[in-house]
C-alpha cells in the first residue's frame, strides 16, 4: 500500500495544494511549465491511496491522445493505473458503444473516416464547384458548427455573430453543411462530433442510463479546459450532473485553438458557476531559464488593457517565477531577408549542435506551414536532419507537386522556343519580368492570385504555398539573372531530391500550433513580422490578442536557448517594406532594460549570414526623425532617419559619385544595382556622411555583409575631395525635387501581402 504522505513529498507547496483539494470543484490554473501533469497525476494518485476515491470511478479527460496516454503512463507510476484517463471523444465513444443496442438497437453506426467524400456528395448535390482545398474548408467550417452547436438554418447569423471569415458564402456553406448531414444520414455513418452529439443525446433522453454512468464516475479531472468546446462542455455536464467533484485545469493564456470553437470562458467562468470551488494558481516554472520566464511575463504584460478582450487576457494573466538558474541571453536578430534569416537560424543551430545539443532538442517555429521551405532547404543544405511536424514537407504537398509538374511542361516548351530564338522566362539583365514573371503565370493556371484570399483555412495554406515558390523564383532570378525555367526547375528538384533524404532524430520544425504541449532546449522563433504574426487576418482585438497568446506558447516552449528573428524583406535584394511584430516592442524593452540595468545590451541587428558580425542596435523603442521627432513607421523613413517631406540636407554630388560607384560593382559583380546597396541607403549615406566604419554600420540597409566588402571604398569616397560638400549640402540648385528621396526605381516591385 503507497503511502499517501510519501506522494506528496517531491512536490511544491502549491502543487501540495492541488492534490490534497480532493473535495468539491477545484480549479488550477497552471501556467507553463509549472507542472501542471504532475500535480492533477498526484491529486488523482494521492486521492486513491487515502481511500478518497476508488479508481474505478475517477475520469480524467484531455484532449488528445498523446496526452492521455502521458497522463495513463504517469498514473500508472504511482500506483493508479486502473484510473481511466481518455480524450473526451475516446470517453464518449465508449459509452455510446455500450449503451446503443439497448437505446436503438443493432450495432452502433460506422464512424466516417474523414468528411471529405461526404462533403464532395453534398456540394455536388447542391451543385456548388468544389477543389480538394474548398473541401477541406468546408469540412473544418462543418466542424466548427458543429462544435459550436449551430444548426445549418442558423450558420450566417453565428459567424457573423463570431466575426468569423467564411471560406464560401454564408448561404452556401449553410446549403452543403444541410446536404452533408442528409448524406450521411442516409449512408448510415456518424462523424466524430455526432460522438458527442449521441452520447449527449442518450445521457439527456434516458434517466436510467445517466444514472448508471454517473454511478461509475463519480469523479472528474479536466486538463487543458481552456481548450474546451461547447459540445464538450454539454457533455461533461451531463457526466457530472448536480454533483461538484470536478477538478478542472488550465492557461486562459494558452488559448490558441478559437477557430475551432474552443473558448477560455469556461475556465475563467469557473468561479462564478462555482461559488464555493478553491481556486490554485501555479506559477513557479521548472521548465524555462529565467530570461526565457521574462520575456513570457513581458510579452503577456504588455496586453493593451481598454479592450473587452484585453481586459479579460489581464484578469487571466499568471505571472511566472522562474526555478531554474540562469541562462544565455534571449536574441534578437533582424535579417534584410528570409533567405538570410533562414541561413542565420540554421548557422546559429549548427552552432548548438556542434556545443552538445541533440538535433532533437532544437525547434524551429513558424506561423504558417509555407515558411518550412526555407529551413529545409538550409539544414539540408549544412546536412542538418530534421523533421517536419504535424505538416508535409514542403515539396510533398499536392499543390506543390502539381505546380512543378506544370512547369516542367512549360520548360520543355521554353527550350522548344529557345531553338528558334525565343527563351520563355529569360529576361534582359536580369529585370523582374522575366523568370520570375513566367512562374507567376504558371502559378496563376494552378489557382494562385497576386493578392492572398480572405481569411484562413486551406485555401490560404495552398496560397501561402504557391506564394513561397514565386518568391523562390524571384530569389533565383536575382542570382541567375539569365535562367529560365528549364535551369529553375532543375534547381527545384534538386531541393526536393535533398529534403526528401529520410531522418530519424533531427531538428524539429512546427508551426506554432502544432508545438503546443511541447518543448525543446533550444527554440527559434522566425518570421516575426507584422502581417505573419499577428497574422494578416487578425483584425478585431480578440483575434489579435489570440495571436499574442501563441507567441506566448512559442515562447513558453524554450528550456535555456530562445531566439526570435525577422527579415525585414521576403527576397534577397526586395524592398525593406516589413516591420518587427508589434508584440516584440513590449519584449524588447523590458530586456533592453535588464540589460542595461547589467551594464550591456542584448539586442541584436544584422544579416545573419554564416560568419558573420553582429552589429549591437543601441535604440530601445521607436525609431524617430531626426527633424521632427515623430516615430517613423515606413522602412524607407528609417533608413533615412527622416520623414520623407521633412527637409534633407542630402549632398547632390556626393550622391552622384555614389550611384556612378555603384553602377560600377553592379556591372563587375552581374549584379541588380540595388543588391548593392538600395537608393535609399546611398541617399542616408550621402546625408549622414559618415566618418568612420562605425558611423557607416549604423546606417540602416548596410548590414555586416556589405560593410566588410564596401565600408574601405564608400569611405573613401566619402573623404575625398569630389565627395565634400558644404555642411547644409546647397549646391546652388533648386533644392526642391532635387533635394527629396530619389525614385526606387531600380528594385523591382513587390507585393508584400504575398507573405501573409
Amino acid at each position: 500500500m503507497t503511502d499517501p504522505d510519501e506522494l506528496l513529498s517531491g512536490l511544491d507547496r502549491e502543487q501540495r495544494e492541488v492534490a490534497r483539494a480532493l473535495h468539491g470543484p477545484v480549479c488550477v490554473l497552471a501556467g507553463a511549465g509549472t507542472g501542471k501533469t504532475r500535480a492533477i497525476t498526484h491529486r488523482i494518485a494521492y486521492g486513491v491511496a487515502a481511500g478518497v476515491y476508488q479508481p474505478s470511478q475517477v475520469l480524467a479527460v484531455t484532449f488528445t491522445a498523446r496526452a492521455a496516454g502521458e497522463m495513463r503512463g504517469r498514473l500508472r507510476g504511482l500506483g493508479a493505473g486502473a484510473v481511466q484517463a481518455r480524450t473526451f471523444h475516446s470517453a464518449a465513444l465508449r459509452q455510446l458503444q455500450y449503451f446503443w443496442p439497448q437505446t436503438v438497437g443493432g450495432p452502433p453506426p460506422r464512424i466516417a473516416e474523414s468528411k471529405i467524400p461526404l462533403v464532395a456528395e453534398a456540394a455536388s448535390a447542391c451543385r456548388i464547384k468544389t477543389d480538394r482545398t474548398a473541401l477541406r474548408d468546408l469540412a473544418s467550417e462543418i466542424e466548427w458548427c458543429k462544435s459550436t452547436q449551430t444548426a445549418p438554418d442558423d450558420y450566417a447569423a453565428a459567424v457573423a455573430k463570431a466575426q468569423r471569415v467564411p471560406p464560401r458564402e454564408p448561404t452556401e456553406v449553410s446549403r452543403v453543411y444541410a446536404a452533408y448531414e442528409q448524406h450521411k444520414r442516409e449512408r448510415g455513418f456518424i462523424d466524430f462530433e455526432d460522438v458527442l452529439l449521441l452520447t449527449i443525446g442518450v445521457l439527456e433522453s434516458r434517466p436510467e442510463i445517466v444514472d448508471r454512468v454517473r454511478s461509475q464516475y463519480r469523479h472528474f479531472v479536466v486538463d487543458e479546459y481552456q481548450d474546451v468546446n461547447p459540445l464538450q462542455q454539454r457533455l461533461l455536464e451531463q457526466w457530472l450532473g448536480q454533483r461538484e467533484s470536478l477538478c478542472v485545469v488550465g492557461d486562459a493564456s494558452q488559448t490558441i485553438y478559437s477557430f475551432t470553437g474552443a473558448s477560455p470562458e469556461y475556465l475563467l467562468g469557473f468561479p462564478e458557476r462555482h461559488a464555493d470551488a478553491t481556486v490554485i494558481r501555479l506559477v513557479r516554472d521548472y521548465r524555462s531559464t529565467p530570461q526565457v520566464v521574462g520575456v513570457a511575463n513581458a510579452l503577456l504584460g504588455a496586453i493593451p488593457q481598454d479592450t473587452p478582450s484585453g481586459r479579460r487576457a489581464a484578469r487571466a494573466r499568471l505571472e511566472l517565477v522562474a526555478q531554474r538558474p540562469p541562462g544565455p541571453a534571449v536574441r534578437y536578430t533582424e535579417f534584410p531577408d528570409e533567405a538570410a534569416e533562414a541561413e542565420g537560424v540554421a548557422e546559429s543551430i549548427k552552432g548548438l549542435i556542434d556545443s552538445g545539443v541533440r538535433p532533437a532538442e532544437i525547434a524551429v517555429l513558424f506561423r504558417i506551414n509555407a515558411q518550412s521551405e526555407v529551413y529545409e532547404q538550409a539544414l539540408a543544405d549544412r546536412g542538418l536532419p530534421y523533421v517536419v511536424r504535424g505538416i508535409e514537407r514542403f515539396f510533398d504537398r499536392p499543390e506543390v507537386r502539381q505546380s512543378v509538374l506544370f512547369m516542367r511542361g512549360a520548360a520543355r516548351g521554353s527550350e522548344g522556343a529557345e531553338s528558334t530564338g525565343v527563351q520563355l522566362g529569360a529576361g534582359a539583365d536580369g529585370e523582374s519580368g522575366g523568370l520570375a514573371a513566367a512562374v507567376r503565370a504558371v502559378l496563376s493556371g494552378n489557382g494562385w492570385t497576386p493578392t492572398a484570399p480572405a481569411g484562413s483555412g486551406r485555401a490560404r495554406e495552398v496560397w501561402e504555398s504557391l506564394a513561397a515558390l514565386a518568391a523562390l523564383a524571384e530569389e533565383y532570378q536575382n542570382t541567375h539573372p539569365r535562367a529560365g525555367l528549364p535551369e529553375f526547375v532543375h534547381e527545384l528538384e534538386e531541393r526536393a531530391a535533398l529534403q526528401h533524404a529520410p531522418v530519424v532524430d533531427g531538428v524539429t520544425l512546427a508551426s506554432l500550433h502544432s508545438a503546443k504541449g511541447l518543448e525543446w532546449d533550444a527554440v527559434h522563433l522566425v518570421g516575426l513580422t507584422e502581417g505573419l504574426l499577428p497574422i494578416t487576418y487578425a483584425e478585431t482585438d480578440e483575434q489579435v490578442e489570440e495571436e499574442r497568446r501563441l507567441l506566448y506558447v512559442g515562447v513558453t516552449r524554450a528550456r535555456e536557448h530562445l531566439a526570435l528573428s525577422w527579415a525585414l524583406a521576403r527576397a534577397p535584394g526586395g524592398r525593406a517594406s516589413r516591420r518587427p511584430s508589434r508584440f516584440l516592442d513590449a519584449v524588447k524593452e523590458a530586456q533592453q532594460a535588464r540589460a542595461e540595468s547589467a551594464g550591456g545590451g542584448v539586442l541584436r541587428r544584422g544579416s545573419g549570414r554564416p560568419g558573420q558580425e553582429q552589429v549591437k542596435s543601441k535604440r530601445s523603442g521607436p525609431v524617430r526623425c531626426r527633424v521632427c521627432g515623430k516615430a517613423l513607421i515606413e522602412a524607407v523613413d528609417r533608413k533615412l532617419g527622416r520623414c520623407a517631406d521633412c527637409p534633407s540636407d542630402l549632398d547632390q554630388a556626393l550622391y552622384q559619385r555614389l550611384r556612378e560607384w555603384r553602377a560600377e560593382q553592379a556591372t563587375a559583380q552581374s549584379l541588380p544595382a540595388y543588391c548593392v546597396f538600395t537608393d535609399a541607403t546611398l541617399t542616408a549615406i550621402a546625408e549622414g556622411r559618415p566618418a568612420d566604419r562605425g558611423a557607416l554600420a549604423r546606417i540602416p540597409g548596410v548590414g555586416t555583409a556589405k560593410l566588410d566588402r564596401y565600408a574601405a571604398e564608400v569611405l573613401t569616397i566619402l573623404g575625398s575631395p569630389s565627395g565634400s560638400s558644404s555642411p547644409s549640402g546647397d549646391t546652388g540648385g533648386d533644392a526642391g525635387e532635387e533635394s527629396q528621396l530619389p525614385p526606387e526605381s531600380e528594385e523591382p516591385a513587390q507585393d508584400d501581402t504575398q507573405d501573409r
